[in-house]
């Protein structure tokens, strides 16, 4: 390398460096490593100066100092890409992180890139069933389209995640694969959603890429928009891509530190005045194009269960589907602990998904509304009291409600209780008999945790 590509440390805070270039200067995203030291890697993030850059660190942070000469490299940081990637578990530079040889990869590619050009996106008005009834019945998931998790912590959020990807890979069709992006979870639980899909034999169709809770901010953040370079790849070979990430707001949080240690001015808010554009450039890339569909789910931490969190509202504009999560319902023991009055999708019309589904969730959901109209009356005075009207609508929406747990097949050792997928049909055909009150003589203890509704009166028989 000629000296023109030098430059100089001038500062070191955490996981950035300032470094002075004064012939050549770099270009963003471009690589740095140590004249003398290899292993030091640095990234140019942004501009401080003139002629000064703010870096992030990548590795070797305990070797920098200030004065460590630096080289440009001249390349942008890239991901293996290909079908060596598929059933394997590596980290942002493409190492294996699953203890297993190196991924022998013949592409890689660049994890900074634009968007595909507005003429090249396609918009599907598909639904694509996982087989969870709440999700498919009030949130379809849209191929193509973005669904959201939203919930605090411990509500159930990678949980409902894992069983999303687990039911759509195991009844997954021809040029189905999934690619999952772990950002700032712990590393037990990206080590047992390994264990579960290895067991489960769905390894051969999902790559995974983690920056786990003790990566420094600068992997974490780079993390995602590594996941969706291996998205990107699949799509472009023409394979339906599922998108999964945990989370997006350790995303948002990890631009947040970066931006800290650059000294940028932050919003009102207290985020990056950043925040805005960073969402954008990773979601407008989960895109379907005229090659292959792209469907994401992320899930989404809640700091505080405050969804007016300004982290959290960065991402809405970006979804077709919501699924909030509910710490009440999870206390109440119905899992998945779904919010079904604050969980609302775009896809669910009758243009998309057909005018009997819409109509029974528009009456469910108006059924709902009305019981916890009711919720107050019945903490104070007892359900006893309503207008048998009243006690009759108040019963049935207990007995949605418990309808809409499931048993999952990724919580089967710690329930002890076998799995259930449920096809949509058996879903919309269970609800509209409840309204129509075919279980109105059924308690709605009856009603947890089963399958399809006929379970019900099946074992109203048995125990009749």
């Amino acid at each position: 390398m000629s000296s023109g590509n030098l430059g100089r440390v001038l500062a070191v805070r955490g996981h950035i460096a300032q470094v002075r270039f004064i012939e050549m200067q770099p270009e963003m995203h471009q690589i740095l490593v140590g004249k003398k030291d290899p292993e030091v890697r640095l990234k140019v993030y942004t501009s401080s100066g003139q002629g000064t850059f703010y870096c992030m660190v990548l590795s070797g942070s305990e070797r920098i100092y200030r004065g460590l000469e630096i080289e440009n490299t001249g390349k942008q940081m890239s991901i293996p890409v290909g079908d060596k990637v598929l059933g394997r578990v590596m980290d942002v530079f493409g190492r294996p992180a699953d203890g297993g040889e190196e991924i022998a990869a013949t592409e890689s590619r660049q994890i900074f890139t634009s968007s595909p050009d507005y003429s090249q996106t396609l918009v599907h008005e598909e639904i694509w069933e996982t087989g969870i009834k709440v999700i498919d019945f009030f949130s379809p998931l849209m191929k193509g389209g973005k669904m959201g998790l939203f919930g605090g912590a411990g509500v159930g959020k990678t949980l409902l995640l894992t069983e999303i990807m687990h039911n759509v890979v195991t009844a997954r069709q021809e040029k189905n694969v999934s690619v999952f992006s772990g950002v700032g979870e712990r590393t037990r639980e990206g080590h047992e959603l390994y264990e579960q899909i290895k067991a489960r034999g769905l390894l051969p169709y999902v790559s995974l890429v983690y920056g786990a809770m003790g990566e420094n901010a600068a992997v974490r953040f780079l993390t995602g928009l590594a996941g969706v370079t291996l998205a990107e790849y699949f799509r472009d070979k023409g394979w339906d891509v599922l998108f999964l990430i945990d989370n997006v707001f350790r995303l948002a949080q990890a631009g947040n530190e970066l931006a800290t240690l650059m000294n940028m001015i932050p919003s009102e808010d207290g985020y990056q005045a950043t925040l805005t554009s960073e969402m954008a450039a990773f979601h407008e890339r989960l895109v379907s194009t005229d090659s292959g569909i792209v469907s994401a789910i992320e899930a989404i931490y809640v700091p505080s269960d405050d969804m007016l969190d300004a982290g959290v509202q960065s991402i809405f504009p970006y979804l077709d589907s919501v699924v909030t999560l509910s710490r009440v319902a999870y206390q109440e023991g119905r899992l998945p602990a779904v919010d079904i009055l604050t969980s609302h999708s775009s896809a669910l019309s009758p243009i998309v998904v057909g005018r009997p589904h819409y109509e029974v969730a528009i009456k469910a959901q108006t059924s709902l509304k009305k019981a916890e109209s009711l919720e107050r009356m019945v903490a104070l005075v007892g359900e006893a009291e309503l207008s048998p009207e009243n006690q009759l609508l108040y019963k049935r929406a207990k007995k949605m409600r418990n309808f809409m747990t499931q048993n999952f097949f990724v919580a089967e050792e710690q329930t002890g209780k076998k799995g259930v997928m449920v096809p949509l049909t058996d879903t919309i055909r269970g609800v509209e008999d409840i309204l129509e009150g075919k279980y109105d003589q059924v308690s709605e203890s009856r009603f947890l945790y089963i399958g399809k509704a006929e379970e019900v009166a099946a074992a109203n028989l048995e125990h009749g």
